[in-house]
């Protein structure tokens, strides 16, 4: 069987809706999985939220360990908060482009002088998992 590039592997799943996002408690250690949306940038996955008091958003920032399933793929990763401007509106164009139906809604926060991202997270997937 061929292996799979982690690029090819991403390019299989990029238009899927949602993925299951495993993290781990703050204190705890104990996973709990969410469904969020996502986008693929490459070899690069992003997680953005409208809430960043989330308790996923929370738990990552602590333990940025996480695995994500998208359909029958599986990968681990380590999540990073991003912070700066740019990056935040960058992914904010990587939600419009892949999430069109989030566009007026995007517009409307920005009009009101509110955030439409007040989280963004960039996952590197971790090389182990580089080869299906």
């Amino acid at each position: 069987m061929e292996k799979a590039t982690l690029t090819k592997r991403l390019a299989r799943i990029a238009n899927n809706s949602t993925l299951r996002l495993t993290h781990y408690g703050r204190q705890t250690g104990k996973p709990y999985e969410v469904i969020i949306w996502f986008m693929v940038e490459g070899e690069t996955i992003y997680l953005a939220t409208l809430n960043k008091d989330r308790q996923w958003c929370r738990n990552v920032r602590v333990n940025p360990q996480v695995s994500l399933r998208i359909r029958q793929e599986v990968f681990d990763g380590e999540v990073e908060a991003l912070t700066g401007p740019i990056e935040k509106a960058h992914v904010v164009e990587l939600v419009k482009s892949k999430y069109w139906y989030a566009r007026h809604f995007i517009c409307l926060m920005k009009m009101i002088g509110r955030e439409a991202v007040s989280a963004a997270f960039r996952v590197t997937l971790v090389p182990s998992d580089i080869v299906a």
